[in-house]
C-alpha cells in the first residue's frame, strides 16, 4: 500500500513532466491527486465532464459508474483549491471549442486510458516504486485501494465502531454490496491487527 511520502513524491515528480510550460504536467498532478484524496476509479476520473464537478459547492458528480449508479462525492476544501487552479490553468491554455471533459490532453481533447497508464508508469519508475522493465508494480486502482483502507484504520485508531461506519465508505466508493468493501479489511497488517484486537474485547465482554 503506498504510503504518504510516496503519494507526495509522485505528485511532485509529475509536476516536473516536460515540457515546463504546458499544461500536462497540472493534469497529472491534479488527476492522480484527485483519485488519491477522492477514492475515485481511474475511469471515474477520466469520465468527469466540467458540469459534473461543483467547485462552488465543493461535490462532485460520479455518473453511470461500473455498476451502472451515480453518486455524489464531497471533496475538502484544500482538493477544491487545487482543482480550481488547474481549471483556471486549463481554460488560459486552451482555446475555443472547450471540452466537456475536466481532465484534458494538451491539445484539449480527452485523456486516453492506455496515455495515463503509460505516464503514471513512467513517473513510479522515476521515483524507484517501479523498476525498468518490470511487469508487476503499483497500479493507478492502488491509490483508491489505499483511500479505503486509510479511512478503515483512521475510524480504528479513532475508536469508531466500524461496522457501523463500512456501509458510508461502501457508498462512499460506489460498491454495490457492503461486502465488497470488506475486502479491504484484508489489505493492510494494522487493518487486520486493530480488527484482531476489537473481536478480542468482545470475547472479553462475554465471557
Amino acid at each position: 500500500m503506498y504510503t504518504d511520502a510516496e503519494i507526495t513524491a509522485l505528485l511532485a515528480a509529475a509536476l516536473s513532466l516536460p515540457p515546463a510550460n504546458a499544461l500536462r504536467r497540472w493534469t497529472y498532478h491534479c488527476l492522480f491527486g484527485l483519485i488519491a484524496v477522492g477514492g475515485l476509479r481511474h475511469s471515474e476520473a477520466l469520465d468527469l465532464r466540467r458540469d459534473d464537478v461543483d467547485l462552488d459547492q465543493g461535490i462532485l458528480t460520479i455518473r453511470e459508474t461500473k455498476f451502472g449508479k451515480s453518486r455524489l462525492v464531497p471533496l475538502h476544501a484544500t482538493t477544491v483549491a487545487v482543482l480550481s487552479d488547474y481549471a483556471a490553468r486549463r481554460d488560459a491554455h486552451l482555446v475555443a471549442p472547450r471540452s466537456p471533459y475536466f481532465f484534458v490532453a494538451e491539445q484539449g481533447g480527452r485523456l486516453l486510458h492506455q496515455y495515463v497508464h503509460r505516464v503514471f508508469w513512467q513517473l513510479s519508475r522515476q521515483i524507484g516504486l517501479r523498476q525498468r522493465g518490470q511487469r508487476n508494480g503499483p497500479r493507478i486502482h492502488d491509490l483508491r485501494h489505499r483511500f479505503a483502507v486509510q479511512a478503515l484504520i483512521n475510524w480504528y485508531r479513532a475508536g469508531e465502531d466500524v461496522e457501523r461506519e463500512l456501509p458510508i465508505l461502501s457508498t462512499f466508493l460506489g460498491h454495490v454490496n457492503v461486502r465488497d468493501t470488506y475486502w479491504y479489511l484484508s489489505a493492510a497488517p494494522e487493518l487486520m491487527a486493530h480488527a484482531a484486537r476489537r473481536l478480542d474485547k468482545r470475547w472479553e465482554v462475554r465471557s
